[in-house]
């Protein structure tokens, strides 16, 4: 495990602007109310996202000392025609007991900032700093309603040495991943001067609604229930109530441990090498961070107990008929995989290899409607309770690609927070600008698995994490 000194942000480190709204163009008029799908209900929650970039060597630090007005033009003046729903609210239904957009052209936020930093003052870009939310646009950790909370932040800090970083909230609950990384790399392409894809959003979600009755086929043990009294405290810290409207506060307390752990492309290998079964590199990843941390959770005499662990898996071509490609909801549900303890750990990584793959194939067209119908019936979050994971493959992003003019990102990636339940699996370099980033090429690079644990437990997770 390497270890870096790294700047953190203080509140001093930022001279930032009042955030400005941004309005759509051609909001529908009258106001539309967009219909969210049991898939976007269970992920109603910010996300953040921060873009690092450095001025091309054969450009002058001056030439983006107009790119916070650049990209607020691009976002004001076209992005918002086709999105113009980033700019609504989300709204509770009292009647429906649903979440959905008001497409009411209350607006997207917009703030420029300057930092006396230069990019290089921040340390490795790769390594998860937590005081990186200080360039993203919060509105505030308590917000009266709903209604008061923009979807959708934008702010840019432009730092001493002319490099950037654009810092970006959108709500889980509107985009997915995908659909995320669609709308920022049109918001480059308009900066750079260039058109926006033809036919890029199909916000029509009803295709994945609820069946009329709903039919339950499989049980669904990656989700639960959270008003029973099965619910753990914990699970609601993770994924949001239905009108919670911020992140949760970056609290690592002491009661917490939270490290990097990086993997090369050789680790890797071997580890695809030690499954024995042909097997995706998140596939022998997630296995063997899955068997470490069962390891690190359950005591000699708890191993008869469930181990369970959550990932996303993409439905858009698992689901009869298939969505389109512009479709811009969540198309993802959450796969899982169980086995007892003792298995996990006494048996060798092909298991727990085979528990994924098998977690995996599980989702088939009539899974999927299954869940949807299941989520209608007990609006369900998922299960991250009884010391299970939900692990993201935020390195299978294609947020590589997002190129405002002056070149590739220097690095994406999320901003982290201070609980446990959440794997990160995140790049673990440094985007060059001669680099040609495809999934080819993410592939052939390491993975840093960020992670936090209770003290005691992450002790024993680092004695067998790199026994491989």
């Amino acid at each position: 495990m390497v270890n870096y000194t790294i700047s953190s942000l203080v509140e001093q480190d930022l001279m930032k602007e009042e955030p400005i709204s941004l309005f759509s163009p051609s909001n529908p008029k009258p106001i539309k109310t967009i219909f969210l799908s049991n898939i976007d209900q269970t992920l109603s929650f910010p996300v953040e996202t921060v873009f690092f970039y450095k001025v091309p060597p054969n450009m002058p630090s001056s030439s983006t000392a107009d790119i916070a007005e650049r990209v607020r033009k691009a976002v004001e003046k076209v992005l918002l025609i086709p999105y113009y729903f980033m700019a609504g609210r989300l709204n509770f239904n009292g009647d429906t007991k649903r979440l959905e957009l008001i497409c009411n052209n209350a607006g997207a936020l917009f703030v420029s900032a300057e930092s006396r930093f230069s990019v290089d003052d921040l340390g490795s870009l790769s390594q998860p700093n937590p005081s990186f939310h200080r360039l993203v646009h919060r509105q505030g950790l308590y917000q009266k309603s709903l209604a008061e909370t923009a979807v959708f932040t934008i702010q840019v800090t432009r730092f001493e040495c002319g490099g950037f970083a654009l810092g970006f909230m959108t709500n889980h609950a509107i985009l997915d991943g995908k659909s995320a990384s669609e709308m920022f790399n049109n918001l480059a392409s308009i900066c750079r001067g260039e058109a926006l894809k033809p036919n890029i959003i199909n916000n029509d979600r009803t295709c994945i609604r609820a069946r009329t009755p709903p039919q339950i086929h499989f049980p669904h043990n990656e989700y639960v229930n959270p008003t029973t009294k099965t619910s753990s405290r914990s699970i609601a810290s993770s994924f949001t109530s239905r009108e919670r409207t911020s992140p949760s506060p970056l609290i690592f307390s002491d009661k917490y441990k939270h490290k990097l752990f990086s993997f090369t492309s050789e680790m890797l290998k071997k580890l695809k090498q030690k499954s024995t079964v042909k097997c995706s590199t998140f596939d022998a990843i997630l296995a063997h961070i899955w068997k470490a941390r069962t390891k690190a959770n359950f005591n000699h005499k708890d191993q008869d107990q469930e181990s369970r662990v959550l990932f996303a898996v993409d439905i858009r071509d698992k689901i009869s008929p298939p969505l389109l490609n512009s479709f811009t909801g969540n198309a993802v549900v959450t796969g899982f995989a169980t086995a007892k303890a003792r298995d996990l750990i006494e048996k060798p990584l092909s298991f727990g290899v085979g528990m994924v793959k098998e977690g995996v194939e599980r989702v088939t067209s009539e899974y999927v409607r299954s869940v949807i119908d299941w989520l209608e019936v007990y609006k369900g979050i998922p299960a991250t309770s009884g010391g299970g994971f939900y692990a993201s493959a935020w390195w299978k992003l294609p947020f590589g690609e997002v190129d405002f003019g002056f070149g590739k990102p220097r690095h994406v990636g999320p901003v982290v927070s201070g609980n446990d339940e959440f794997v990160l699996f995140l790049s673990d370099y440094d985007y060059d600008y001669d680099y040609d980033y495809d999934k080819s090429c993410c592939e052939g690079k390491g993975i840093n698995v960020w992670m936090g644990l209770e003290k005691e437990k992450m002790d024993k997770f680092l004695s067998c994490v790199f026994d491989i």
